[in-house]
């Protein structure tokens, strides 16, 4: 259920203990505080003994294939959680900003952080260090789903081959450039996460850059037929039944509209983009440019939600760098996102995450738009 409150869920399975896992582990021993690891970390000892290690949860790997085996341990059957991705560039702080959701606290002994950021090493040599989908979840039931850059240099150079073709396979039986490819890969993991989340985290540099409003509108475009993960019909399938064909599509016209609560994020911004005029300009901008999309239309009927984040070495008087991120922490903590059309457990909307991966990849939509692109004659044969 989208929207839990900061307090924690209320619906948590009475078959097993749940799993305390905040999947930033001290060090050495057990912390009492904020995150009540006291006496109940003893209790859940023996089960995280036999989970695999964090390092190896990527529920979307590197070769842009699924993968929930391993992460599937730290789910139970709890209904009342909330799915938060984010999507943004390189270097735009979108680990940061998850890390701050999180809650997580660098004065703690020993704590490390749920999500890795850019070292100045990695930013110096332009690579990334988010690979596909990386997931952790907060002491509240937020699963947080951090994800590799879009328009990322490095990402492309490390996909393309001599020929100029993609070495990642992302439109299933068609072989595309690595510059197209690319560019599919980005609109795919926007289709998935919009699909997949409650509330999806839209970041980017500065109040300038458009790319990320650019992109949000093509994944609103060609998002067709792809259901949220509770329908029942997509629960009723297997994954070798996922297909482009027309009946398949028709079994799973139910609940084929969902959309996650989209908040676009603007970060590291200047003194002279904080004043009130420029914001004001910068929300009036938006409101327009998706007057007419899906997730402000409807039963929703509003505005979408935006948020910006001055530098961190801004003086800016209005707000400074930690307000803003506490208070993007405390409405993404409370905002009612989208709701799935029922409610599934934990380890369900894994299960079923899998399957509309497997529709994303083989939506005819994406294919019909590949192929335009293609022809466009934007990218290089």
């Amino acid at each position: 259920m989208a929207g839990s409150s900061a307090g924690g869920p209320s619906h948590l399975s009475a078959a097993s203990p749940t799993p305390k896992i905040l999947l930033a582990k001290p060090s050495v021993g057990p912390i009492a505080g904020k995150f009540g690891r006291g006496s109940a970390e003893d209790e859940a000892q023996h089960h995280r003994s036999r989970l695999p290690p964090v390092s190896s949860l990527n529920i979307l790997s590197d070769s842009w294939d699924f993968h929930i085996d391993r992460f599937l341990p730290f789910l139970t059957e709890n209904t009342d959680f909330t799915v938060v991705g984010v999507i943004g560039p390189p270097g735009v702080g979108k680990s940061t900003i998850l890390n701050e959701i999180y809650g997580f606290d660098a004065s703690s002994p020993g704590m490390l952080q749920p999500f890795a950021i850019q070292s100045e090493e990695i930013r110096a040599m332009a690579k990334h260090c988010t690979i596909g989908i990386e997931p952790r979840i907060s002491a509240e039931r937020f699963i947080l789903l951090d994800t590799q850059p879009v328009f990322s240099p490095s990402i492309l150079a490390e996909m393309i081959k001599p020929d100029s073709s993609s070495s990642i396979p992302v439109l299933a039986g068609e072989s595309l450039t690595a510059e197209l490819a690319h560019e599919i890969m980005c609109i795919q993991l926007g289709i998935l996460l919009t699909s997949i989340c409650h509330i999806l985290l839209v970041v980017s540099e500065g109040v300038h850059e458009d790319n990320m409003w650019h992109l949000m509108s093509t994944v609103d475009l060609l998002k067709h037929g792809i259901p949220d993960p509770s329908s029942p019909a997509l629960s009723r399938l297997q994954s070798s039944e996922i297909g482009p064909e027309k009946e398949f599509r028709d079994k799973l016209s139910e609940g084929s509209e969902y959309m996650a609560t989209p908040v676009f994020v603007h970060t590291k911004l200047q003194d002279q983009d904080l004043s009130p005029k420029n914001i004001l300009q910068l929300r009036k901008s938006l409101s327009q440019y998706f007057q007419s999309h899906s997730f402000t239309q409807g039963s929703r009927g509003t505005e979408p939600t935006s948020f910006v984040i001055p530098s961190k070495t801004s003086r800016n008087q209005h707000e400074s760098y930690m307000s803003a991120m506490w208070r993007l922490r405390d409405q993404v903590l409370s905002e009612k996102g989208a709701s799935f059309g029922r409610a599934v457990s934990e380890r369900e909307w894994l299960k079923n995450s899998v399957k509309i991966w497997e529709m994303v990849k083989s939506s005819p939509a994406i294919a019909d738009y590949s192929r335009m692109l293609q022809s466009s004659g934007l990218f290089r044969r």
